[in-house]
């Protein structure tokens, strides 16, 4: 039997990066972001970044990330750009809480969209990546369906983004990233770029020590086993996302394929693809800028 691929559901993009051509430290300084804010959600602490005045964009990071990893290098970019920018931790995952519960799909839908009511955040973008995407997608195509009425529906988004994101198909034989239990197994961490060095030894013990105080591996290995993923695939519900839609995807992503990056954008109508060239799996960290050009004009 063919293993579930995590190059669906992985995206440890944790690590912001500065796109340069020499290796500099790579992981972002808490001091160029904005303190972060927490709130309850179904009785559970969510911790997140808000910042910025105008229209609204909510960033949804991957597997076994945070929002300052995935979304660190451009949080404050976008808000200079007039955006109000809601980057938040992921139940399980980060600063959040992580209660021992059946993490799945829905999970994340769900609380996302209670993030977002107990927020008053009824007009916005909605930003995933990997994992994040899925959740994205997920989200946009319950919240645009006629049945999402009644008293508690989903906030509708008013346009999608979606950065190499999970959720297109579960089987596959791409290569995984292991869950960052021993040094050695964070190193693994290299293959979401396409730039090895910028993976430095001094990045990957850094790297390490965060990912052993974020505490997550419960959370990471409930969602890994749960053989629900593979009925929350989105591939076949894509033509149901009426919202405009960009599509953003690392031209040399080896966790996720680009190939499934053009089928999203031909699945949604409209969607418009935008490959970004000599990058892995996390476009926003590793070719910040690339991602910018590509995302401002399509907010405005």
């Amino acid at each position: 039997m063919r293993r579930l691929s995590l190059a669906l559901l992985l995206a440890c993009g944790g690590l912001g990066l500065k796109a340069q051509t020499a290796p500099e430290p790579l992981l972002v300084k808490t001091g160029t972001l904005p303190m972060t804010k927490a709130v309850l959600v179904f009785g559970q602490k969510i911790v997140y970044y808000d910042t910025g005045v105008g229209p609204t964009i909510v960033l949804v990071h991957g597997f076994g990330s945070q929002a300052m990893f995935d979304w660190g290098q451009v949080i404050m970019p976008l808000a200079a750009k007039h955006h109000r920018v809601i980057a938040l931790d992921q139940i399980g995952f980060g600063s959040s809480d992580k209660p021992f519960i059946d993490y799945s799909i829905q999970t994340y839908v769900d609380f996302l969209g209670e993030f977002l009511r107990t927020l008053h955040v009824d007009h916005f973008t909605l930003a995933g990546e990997s994992l994040g995407g899925w959740v994205a997608s997920s989200y946009a195509i319950q919240a645009l369906a006629p049945e999402n009425t009644g008293r508690y529906p989903l906030p509708k988004p008013e346009r999608l983004i979606l950065e190499d994101a999970a959720g297109h198909r579960t089987l596959g034989d791409g290569p995984s990233i292991p869950i960052a239990g021993t040094l050695k197994d964070a190193a693994g961490v290299g293959i979401i770029f396409y730039d090895k060095s910028r993976v430095t030894e001094d990045f990957i013990r850094q790297n390490f020590a965060i990912k052993l105080k974020a505490n997550d591996g419960f959370t990471q290995r409930s969602l890994r086993g749960n053989p629900k993923l593979a009925e929350e695939i989105v591939s076949d519900k894509l033509a149901s996302i009426t919202i405009p839609t960009l599509v953003v995807w690392g031209g040399n992503d080896m966790v996720v394929p680009l190939d499934d990056g053009k089928d999203f954008a031909a699945k949604i109508p409209g969607a418009k693809l935008v490959v970004v060239p000599e990058c892995g799996h996390v476009p926003s960290t590793e070719k910040p800028a690339a991602f910018l050009d590509a995302v401002v004009p399509f907010l405005e």
